[in-house]
């Protein structure tokens, strides 16, 4: 059973950078694109952005282009997430998954596993 798992969430001033990772087990890595998605309270889940699975292309919702910034170890079945010039909107649970669709997925339903979410907080 594929399982994902995030860390490297936490409290930071406006202006920080910050690096989400997360780990995937059970399955290999280079087999799914690999997405990020946050969840404000009272919000709808929100697509951040990706990686296809062939590594070739990134893709970003236009609020974080230019500050935000998704890799790929696939060596280490890890995924990562780069955040830099935060804002207190970036404020949100942090959810990686997994998609075994072949395009460019952004949806919720096109992404097959989830991780358990990691917590980022913006102070102004």
């Amino acid at each position: 059973q594929v399982q994902l798992v995030e860390s490297g969430g936490g409290l930071v001033q406006a202006g920080s950078s910050l690096r989400l990772s997360c780990v995937v087990s059970g399955g290999t890595s280079s087999n799914y694109a690999m997405g990020w998605f946050r969840q404000a309270p009272g919000k709808e889940r929100e697509f951040v952005g990706a990686v296809t699975w062939t590594g070739a292309n990134t893709y970003y919702t236009d609020s974080v282009k230019g500050r935000f910034t998704i890799s790929r170890d696939n060596a280490k079945n890890t995924a990562f997430l780069q955040m830099s010039s935060l804002k207190s909107e970036d404020t949100a649970v942090y959810y990686c998954a997994a998609s075994t669709y072949k395009g460019s997925p952004t949806i919720v339903a096109e992404f097959d596993f989830w991780g358990q979410g990691t917590q980022v907080t913006v102070s102004s």
